[in-house]
């Protein structure tokens, strides 16, 4: 998959193409269906399939306290876009410039001018332009106008629900990961590099790998069964834990994971943690002594949790 970051760098060359526009946060099977429905059409017209994302996400840029948590990290959406079969994928940098942009010139100069699309695949609430005066009814109108063609896209439900990153967010923040799973169509992870922390863990007895999440708002909170994912091995069974550390005087949220009977240095490499049931919420303790004791009881109920399901 070829990536574009910057609008300089989109020349003729890129010119000819389907196109849909969104966050795809989580990359839930709605958003699958929607690659699939946009396949289709790139394989009728021999075009590429092309994938525009906006970094920050708007609500991001506008209200960055009221934004929601994301589902995925960047290097996450790039690969799960990859490994989905989309040919480009132009990540643009949402600014104060971009935001004043009319509806119509995001059109004229952005989609047509640098992209230059050929079929415009978008959902029922895609909004765009200064104000978000843009919707369907415009791109229509100036479809007919600049020769494009725009389709909305159809609606995936589960439970006769639209399935939504929303959703998802509200299935994540109740524990219901099950739940969040069927959504997704597979089990809520998060990836990252692990990194050196403070060696906390390893004085609590449960030596763990820190994978920092920096900006991230996440969606979970709390202590979890789950499998980590290494390069090149099986998943390891493993209790993770996702929060601030309030016992310990932490004030940045981090996720660290703590792999049952494995040995070997993680420095460095990338993981991924699947989350698979949530054993309690996060808490702050009287004693560092009292957290090590609970933090050994999470461990037997997550070493249960894979006996149980063998």
């Amino acid at each position: 998959m070829e990536l574009i970051r910057n609008l300089s760098d989109l020349d003729t060359r890129y010119h000819d193409c389907v196109a849909t526009i969104g966050n795809f946060d989580g990359f839930h099977l709605g958003h699958q269906a929607v690659l699939k429905q946009l396949r289709t059409c790139a394989d009728d017209l021999n075009l590429p399939v092309t994938v525009m994302v906006f970094e920050p996400q708007p609500l991001e840029f506008f209200d960055p306290d009221k934004a929601p948590s994301r589902l995925t990290r960047w290097r996450e959406k790039y690969q799960l876009l990859r490994d989905h079969g989309v040919d480009r994928m132009i990540c643009i940098r949402f600014n104060a410039q971009l935001a004043a942009l009319s509806a119509e010139d995001f059109v004229v100069n952005l989609l047509l001018g640098k992209v230059g699309v050929r079929h415009l695949l978008i959902g029922d609430d895609f909004r765009f332009g200064q104000g978000r005066k843009g919707d369907y009814d415009l791109l229509c109108n100036l479809s007919h106008k600049h020769g494009f063609k725009v389709e909305r896209s159809k609606t995936f439900l589960i439970d006769n629900k639209r399935v939504s990153s929303s959703r998802i967010r509200t299935a994540l923040e109740t524990g219901d990961l099950d739940q969040a799973a069927r959504l997704l169509g597979r089990r809520y992870s998060i990836s990252g590099r692990v990194a050196h922390g403070n060696k906390q863990g390893r004085a609590l007895g449960f030596p763990t790998a820190n994978i920092e999440l920096r900006r991230m708002k996440t969606a979970l909170k709390g202590i979890f069964v789950a499998n980590v994912v290494l390069q090149d091995q099986p998943a390891q069974p493993s209790i993770a834990y996702i929060g601030t550390k309030p016992t310990l005087g932490g004030t940045r949220s981090i996720l660290e994971a703590h792999l049952f009977d494995f040995t070997g240095d993680l420095y460095g490499q990338y993981i991924k943690v699947e989350f698979l049931k949530k054993l309690r919420d996060d808490k702050k303790f009287d004693s560092f002594e009292i957290l090590r004791e609970q933090i050994a009881l999470d461990a037997k109920m997550a070493r249960e949790y894979f006996l149980e399901n063998e």
